[in-house]
């Protein structure tokens, strides 16, 4: 009998770009699990088998583990926040990821590839080449900062139990059809809601979109001493974040003269934000959470990623970026 792929978050930005990529290399069938598929029109028309799920349906997602030898499990809440606040982003990054383990466990999957984020160390402070070995901090900069790391310790658990298994931590990923990172930063400063937040001259680590496709390739080829082991995955190279908005934004004609406004003002501005947010449960204009992401310095060691995966970005940086502005030329 022949055996699945199957991508969870399936018609997502990563997840979508990683099914075109396995079908391109003959890897077939692709099983995908996904809420839309009204938006996947991108995705080949042959060798993908659609399932319209949500993580947190356990009989659907264990029916969709049926038959498959590995699953990507990509499909996350990943916004910076949710109207139900700690419990939504429990139940559908940790009770949807226990559905995606168990699914594994009953249906004899072999390996379970999980994409989480180095945000589940991050604590709020500047961190320069970070590896894998970083402490989980004592308080988490986000609720999905905190779900992520349960979930990395259920599928941890899981290795210990038998199960072939890679965690992968991108960082920042960005690219053509990405509708939050750089999109979301677009459309507020098109609103001229975008301040720049600290001094500017942090340094981040950026990941263009094919890198992380080929990290992931590379975990589901990946030999016996890979297993079991946590693996930051970015493009190898640092910018200072506020120079490469500023490009961004001349690049699609808006400017890029940025209001300042200290961090610990932000912080102070988010938090009321937040609240006011809470009470109306719709989403702030910028949480605790985004101003820190956007104010400080965020570089990784990916040493672990070269030397066990084989890993090696396949797109510069600025290759990346242009790619990027002139896929945002065509949809402006």
């Amino acid at each position: 009998m022949v055996k699945r792929v199957l991508i969870t978050g399936g018609t997502g930005f990563i997840g979508s770009a990683l099914a075109r990529r396995l079908i391109a290399n003959d890897v077939t069938p692709v099983r995908l699990l996904g809420r839309d598929f009204s938006r996947s029109g991108a995705l080949p028309t042959s060798g993908v088998e659609a399932v319209s799920a949500d993580l947190r349906d356990a009989p659907k997602v264990l029916e969709a583990c049926r038959n498959v030898d590995t699953v990507f499990h990509i499909g996350a809440l990943s916004s910076p926040w949710a109207a139900g606040g700690k419990r939504e982003f429990y139940d559908v990054n940790v009770t949807g990821t226990d559905n995606v383990l168990e699914g594994c466990r009953k249906m004899g999957v072999r390996r379970m590839v999980y994409v989480s984020s180095p945000s589940v160390v991050f604590d709020g402070q500047d961190h320069q080449n970070l590896t894998e070995d970083a402490p989980y901090p004592k308080r988490f900069a986000s609720a999905y900062s905190w779900s992520k790391k349960i979930g990395e310790d259920r599928v941890n658990a899981a290795a210990q139990a038998g199960l072939e298994t890679i965690i992968l931590r991108p960082k920042a990923v960005f690219g053509p059809g990405d509708t939050s990172l750089l999109p979301r930063l677009l459309t507020a400063a098109a609103a001229g809601r975008l301040p720049q937040i600290g001094n500017g001259g942090n340094k981040v680590d950026l990941t263009y979109v094919d890198n992380v496709i080929e990290a992931l390739c590379l975990s589901q080829a990946a030999s016996e001493r890979a297993l079991g082991r946590t693996y930051t995955i970015t493009g190898g190279e640092s910018a200072a974040l506020w120079g490469v908005i500023g490009h961004l934004l001349r690049s699609v004609g808006l400017s890029d003269r940025l209001r300042r406004i200290p961090v610990r003002a932000a912080l102070v501005a988010a938090g009321l934000m937040e609240a006011r947010a809470a009470l109306l449960r719709r989403e702030p204009l910028l949480t605790r959470y985004s101003a820190l992401i956007l104010a400080r310095t965020q570089t990784y060691d990916i040493s672990a990623a070269r030397e066990l995966l084989g890993y090696k970005p396949v797109v510069t940086l600025a290759d990346g970026i242009e790619r990027t502005i002139a896929s945002l030329r065509q949809t402006r």
